[in-house]
């Protein structure tokens, strides 16, 4: 029998940013999430709770981590995947994304993950998914990732604990990353008091402290005492233009390198959503390094989203959630 669901944490019909969720609702994916961490270290690596559902991958722009973990968590859920190779689909030829949604929906998917270029890919095709379809946000444009904000959040967490006791850097390329907007909002959400922001000023968003952070100038100022170091990618992908002079530049001065890591506290997190840039997001020494959670951000993204299909198809925890 599955326990009930306390009526603040109902589980979602699509998770399409982390902005707007509520703090029991974050908590509880994290506490599901727990749940599914050991089914990695078995010899079968499955429980059966979405047994019969079927869940499509549609990524539109390139991803290893995101779309590997989005495969191996709905598997180990025992649904069924299909990943649609969108550079050999209709869209190609002209199909809209509504009729690509609509033919998804006429093969009784179940839920749709979604990677786009464009923000507010997933709000549309969620807008206009049928009442059985769930959408997840597997990153659109620079808007939103809410499932690599709370896969970070459950690693920060199974090191630190007390989110209200922390303070948090996040350092890069700011004013193009979904990650870092996802991850402020679920860090506030959980409490966290101290939020750092440092990036050259062609990468910061001109409201970025309207969501209630503090821009730093110096990287060495807001390394001081700090607890978590996110480093983000540089996105150049998405910069039309020239934002920096430099890979070599930046790394002066805003790399994270292990002179810079010491004037943080000695148990502090490194941390990276990947792909890494080594040696200009971040000296290959730190990546590498003790203090680096980097690769257990890429296991437990598989229990975190896990927890996420299992929350928005509707199935609170219960006892086979780990069984």
């Amino acid at each position: 029998m599955m326990r009930p669901t306390p009526p603040d944490v109902l589980p979602l019909r699509h998770l399409l940013t982390t902005d707007g969720l509520s703090r029991p609702q974050i908590l509880s994916i994290l506490d599901l999430a727990e749940s599914f961490l050991p089914v990695g270290a078995r010899a079968v690596k499955k429980v059966p709770l979405l047994r019969g559902k079927t869940v499509v991958n549609l990524f539109f722009e390139p991803s290893t981590r995101t779309r590997m973990t989005f495969e191996l968590a709905a598997k180990r859920l025992s649904a069924d995947v299909l990943n649609l190779d969108v550079a050999h689909s209709s869209t190609r030829k002209g199909e809209t994304l509504l009729d690509t949604l609509r033919n998804l929906e006429a093969m009784q998917m179940d839920m749709l993950v979604v990677r786009h270029a464009e923000s507010g890919a997933a709000d549309f095709f969620a807008r206009h998914a049928a009442p059985h379809v769930s959408v997840l946000n597997a990153g659109d444009g620079r808007h939103a990732h809410p499932t690599q904000a709370l896969l970070d959040m459950f690693t920060i967490r199974r090191h630190k604990a007390d989110f209200t006791a922390l303070t948090v850097v996040i350092v890069g390329d700011v004013a193009h990353s979904r990650v870092a907007r996802s991850q402020i909002h679920a860090l506030r959400i959980l409490g966290v008091p101290d939020i750092r922001v440092v990036a050259p000023r062609t990468l910061l968003p001109v409201d970025i402290e309207t969501l209630g952070v503090r821009v730093v100038p110096h990287l060495e100022t807001a390394l001081r005492d700090c607890d978590v170091v996110i480093t983000l990618r540089l996105q150049r992908e998405r910069m039309q233009g020239t934002f920096l002079p430099s890979e070599g530049e930046y790394f002066r001065h805003y790399g994270l390198d292990a002179a810079r890591l010491a004037l943080a506290r000695p148990d502090a997190l490194v941390m990276h959503p990947g792909p890494i840039n080594r040696n200009v997001e971040i000296a290959s020494a730190v990546a590498d390094g003790p203090q680096s959670v980097i690769l257990e951000q890429v296991t437990n993204g598989i229990a975190v989203r896990m927890a996420v299909m299992a929350q928005v198809l509707g199935r609170a925890p219960g006892q086979e959630s780990a069984a």
